[in-house]
């Protein structure tokens, strides 16, 4: 296999974390105002030091360097539910009820969890979870009896708000 400058530990472990920090700081900062305004340069200086005591710390780096893949796998499965809802939600105001907009957005829901969880080679472990052994009836129970208490909650805050 060829190695690649993405693959040297120098670039996963200490430029990467770097960059992403200095840029994460920065935006927040930028974004929150929290110096002042046009303060670019302070931002930068601040965000420049906080990504240089990164690279001073071995902990910090390996909880990024752990977290950052969940990241990725976290915003591309955002993106294809917001990517399957929009096809069935549309962008004007009142294409669907917005009781239908909801129930197909918990099937997309349910179905990415479902498609996650099988790419990641853990959906047979999971199915035989809650289809096997003589507990799995209970289970189910208990899933539907809390389903039907949210449900029941969620009616009496929508009724409460439309009396309002």
């Amino acid at each position: 296999m060829a190695e690649t400058i993405f693959s040297w530990p120098i670039f996963s472990e200490i430029i990467l974390p770097f960059l992403l920090v200095f840029t994460l700081i920065f935006a927040i900062l930028e974004k929150g105002k929290i110096l002042g305004e046009d303060k670019r340069q302070l931002n930068a200086i601040l965000s420049l030091a906080v990504a240089l005591l990164l690279l001073v710390f071995d902990y910090p780096r390996e909880i990024i360097g752990k977290f950052v893949p969940f990241l990725a796998v976290a915003a591309v499965v955002l993106l294809v539910f917001m990517l399957l809802y929009s096809f069935i939600g549309g962008t004007d105001k009142g294409d669907l009820p917005k009781g239908l907009k909801i129930t197909i957005g918990i099937i997309i829901g349910i179905a990415v969890i479902v498609a996650v969880l099988w790419s990641a080679g853990v959906w047979g472990d999971v199915y035989n979870f809650f289809s096997a052994g003589k507990w799995a009836n209970e289970v189910w129970m208990n899933i539907i009896f809390v389903g039907i208490v949210v449900g029941a909650v969620a009616a009496v805050i929508a009724s409460a708000k439309k009396e309002d």
